[in-house]
């Protein structure tokens, strides 16, 4: 089902569109994270992302609830724009030889797919709230709290370190 879909006759439909689109992410962070824990080099930067790790898996657990709470089913549709960002990652990872280069470029590829989050959940919010669903956006805004915090450590953590190493 594209964005644009035949099947979205409303404001809820999107909303339930969008919430099955960062399901579908969500899940898809999941199966990227254990190959970057296995990558990175820095131990900050592994135990950040193995943070986010249990995070995420909170969120899925988040998500399901505010399926339940909508009454609609938990499943996924396909979001082209996670699997494009982890894709993108996965290509310069494997390109890239320089343990501290290859931070610097996993940092930044963890940074945009919690941006991509980000949109998604506060778009989310939003929608839930003007659908006078204050109970499911309160559960998103956890969600959204947290990826952006992951954020802001990621780029304190790359201002701080890895960038610098990377540049060396």
């Amino acid at each position: 089902m594209g964005l644009f879909s035949k099947d979205i006759h409303s404001m809820d439909d999107l909303f339930v569109h969008t919430l099955r689109d960062i399901y579908y992410a969500e899940k898809r962070i999941l199966k990227a994270l254990p190959t970057m824990i296995e990558k990175a080099q820095n131990s900050t930067l592994r135990q950040a992302f193995q943070s986010h790790l249990g995070e995420t898996e909170g969120h899925v657990k988040r998500l399901e609830e505010v399926f339940r709470m909508h009454g609609v089913e938990a499943k996924t549709v396909k979001c082209q724009a996670i699997d494009g960002i982890i894709e993108e990652a996965e290509d310069v990872a494997s390109e890239v030889a320089d343990p501290e280069v290859l931070d610097a470029a996993l940092a930044a590829a963890a940074q945009a797919v919690e941006h991509y989050e980000i949109t998604r959940y506060g778009t989310l919010i939003a929608w839930a709230k003007q659908l006078g669903r204050n109970d499911c956006a309160s559960v998103l805004q956890r969600n959204l709290e947290e990826e952006k915090a992951a954020d802001a450590k990621l780029t304190s953590l790359a201002e701080a370190r890895l960038n610098m190493r990377a540049a060396e």
